[in-house]
Parts: structure tokens; sequence; C-alpha cells
């Protein structure tokens, strides 16, 4: 078997899986890859950005075992003029629940973007609101719970519009659009997640 790795910037409101479920998109209508490639680990339909699809089960493996703990960077979109207090709350961790648990969040890093990123146009776009902010901030994560980012803007006050994930270790969604993807030798993604082979 050929091992294959791909980066792609998953589209908005696609599904992270090439099956079908009514009559959502799935990465199959945006990625031609072969059969036996799959996305390792998973981004909300409604979130966009960086996915990794490979058949190496043991990048697999090392990708989603909390154990290795790699670097996830967010760039997020919220609701609001989010404070210096909120940032310092994200950083040292906050209670949201987790299948229907609560759970303290890790400490993570939490930043102000102090001029808009240059992100794609989203479509459709957010909603728009002359009177209400909708600053960027990026957070950078080493646990990936369900929904944890829109979870934790919100229990901050400041609840998430938009949500890009950027980064996963070392590999960037740097000069790709929303649909496209990236092919990659084994060696390349191994040194980008500075991964040991």
């Amino acid at each position: 078997m050929s091992l294959r790795y791909y980066l792609i910037y998953k589209p908005y409101q696609v599904l992270t899986q090439f099956g079908r479920e009514g009559d959502k998109a799935s990465l199959a209508d945006h990625f031609n890859v072969p059969r036996d490639v799959y996305p390792v680990g998973r981004l909300d339909y409604d979130s966009e950005g960086l996915l990794i699809l490979t058949n190496d089960k043991s990048l697999n493996h090392r990708l989603l075992n909390p154990r290795f703990a790699h670097e996830r960077e967010y760039w997020v979109q919220v609701d609001g003029a989010v404070t210096p207090t909120a940032l310092e709350q994200l950083q040292r961790g906050v209670r949201i629940a987790v299948d229907g648990k609560p759970y303290h969040t890790q400490g993570c890093q939490a930043f102000f973007f102090e001029e808009e990123p240059a992100v794609p146009p989203r479509n459709p776009p957010i909603r728009f609101r002359k009177e209400i902010p909708a600053p960027w901030i990026r957070l950078i994560l080493k646990e990936g719970k369900n929904r944890q980012v829109r979870k934790m803007t919100a229990a901050v006050g400041f609840p998430t519009l938009r949500l890009i994930r950027y980064r996963i270790a070392g590999a960037t969604l740097e000069g790709l659009e929303p649909g496209e993807m990236r092919e990659l030798t084994g060696e390349e993604i191994y040194k980008l997640l500075a991964f040991r082979r």
C-alpha cells in the first residue's frame, strides 16, 4: 500500500467525511483522493480550515492520541469587543461541558489580532451588525474536545461567529484557499509535524 498525505482547506458547511448525510456537502464534493484515504480528526460542519487526509495509520495515531499534545491554532472571529480579561480567562482555562459533564480546559495561548487577518471571504458571510464589533483572536490549544473553541469563547461572553483552524503543529493553511488541496510526501509531512518516523 502506498502511503498518501494531503493538506486540505475544508470549506464552511462541509462535513468532515466522504460519505453522504442528507443534502449536506461532504469532502467528496471538493476533494478527489484514493478510497483508503481519510481525514485525521474532524472539523465541525460550520467550521473551516486545515485538515490532514492520509491512509498512514501511524500518523493518524500520533495526531489523535492526546498523549502527544501537539499544537492546533485557530483564528476565531467573535461577537463583541473581546476584553483582555476574557483573553486571560481563556489562557488559564475555562469551564465547559463535554459529553454533558463539566470540564475545565487546559491552559492555552490567546492573542488579539492587531489587524484583521487576511482570510478568504465566507459564503454565506457572517451576519454584519454595524454597532457590534466582530474582532479576531488567535487561540493555540494542545487539546481538541468536541466544539471546544466555540464553547470556550461562549464561556467568556463572546460567542464565535467564524472559526478557522489555521495550523496543526507546523502544517498551515498558507497558500491554500477553501476547497484546495496540497499533496505532500511522507518525509515532508513528518518534518512539518516534527514527528519521527
